[in-house]
């Protein structure tokens, strides 16, 4: 690796894969920085239109991203799912995934609808969806996610501001990994706070994933109290195949590149990086 390319903000390999980058329609997208704005007292200057979005990415180095949106009320999936996946059909860089609400009337017929339509997974914001990972409604679901071979994102840590939240935490995580042992699952922002109880589910079950989103950030101390020094090197090194790079773009109240450079200024090996930037990523989708 080359260090001084790192420090510099640049990623030392090819294929890189953002693997958390929110496709929302612009009115959903403004109240979700509304709410987010008022509960941190963040702002957000990044764009929040595909082409915009993906000339940045693109320009950071970043070949392709996947695309999550997340429905914060019942009856609202079916038509998010469909604007996300014609959405994304537009752009070659775009992976597009769907989401559905615990209370919606048809939950699987919303996901299988959504998978017809080109979604290549689901996500699910729990503490803002109100509903959590085992929640039995959410059962045809995950049928139609293992069906189909599709992963799953969820946030299910307690941080930015969930300690509270009975929807999320480890337990709640293992009550579903313990029904659905065989879908490949990413706990979304190295499942802050918990951060090594996550880290033990990916060591001891292949099909757990991690995303360092916001938690390994370069200004994670700031913006949500975590350090992200707290991972070891030695960490990210065993768990490299289990761990993979992602951002939030564009809803960071930061610039994109302080998302990267703690991650970049570490002296990873060269096939460490590899995989947390693209391969580990890559596997999760169910392309390696």
């Amino acid at each position: 690796m080359d260090r001084g390319s790192a420090m510099a903000g640049e990623f030392p390999v090819d294929g890189v894969v953002d693997a958390h980058v929110h496709l929302m329609p612009d009115r959903l997208m403004r109240a979700i920085r509304d709410a987010l704005g008022e509960a941190a007292g963040w702002t957000f200057d990044h764009p929040t239109d595909l082409d915009a979005m993906t000339a940045v990415l693109r320009e950071a180095g970043v070949e392709r991203f996947v695309a999550l949106p997340y429905a914060h009320r019942p009856g609202v999936a079916e038509d998010l799912n469909e604007w996300v996946c014609e959405t994304a059909a537009t752009a070659e860089h775009a992976i597009p995934f769907a989401t559905v609400h615990a209370g919606d009337d048809d939950v699987g017929g919303v996901v299988e609808r959504a998978v017809a339509a080109g979604a290549r997974g689901l996500k699910f914001q729990l503490p803002v969806q109100g509903f959590p990972a085992d929640d039995p409604r959410l059962d045809p679901a995950y049928e139609v996610a293992a069906d189909h071979d599709l992963p799953v994102v969820l946030h299910a840590g307690t941080a930015p501001m969930f300690r509270d939240d009975p929807n999320v935490g480890v337990d709640r995580f293992e009550s579903f990994l313990a029904s659905y042992p065989d879908l490949r699952v990413c706990a979304a922002h190295m499942g802050a706070y918990e951060v090594e109880a996550f880290c033990d589910l990916a060591r001891t079950h292949e099909n757990v994933f991690l995303d360092t989103t916001f938690a390994m950030s370069a200004v994670a101390e700031e913006y949500m109290a975590f350090d992200p020094d707290s991972v070891s090197d030695e960490t990210l090194v065993e768990l490299s195949e289990s761990v993979m790079y992602g951002s939030d773009y564009p809803n960071i109240p930061y610039p994109y590149e302080a998302e990267r450079r703690h991650l970049l200024a570490r002296d990873l090996p060269t096939d460490v990086q590899r995989d947390i930037f693209s391969r580990t990523a890559r596997r999760f989708l169910g392309e390696a």
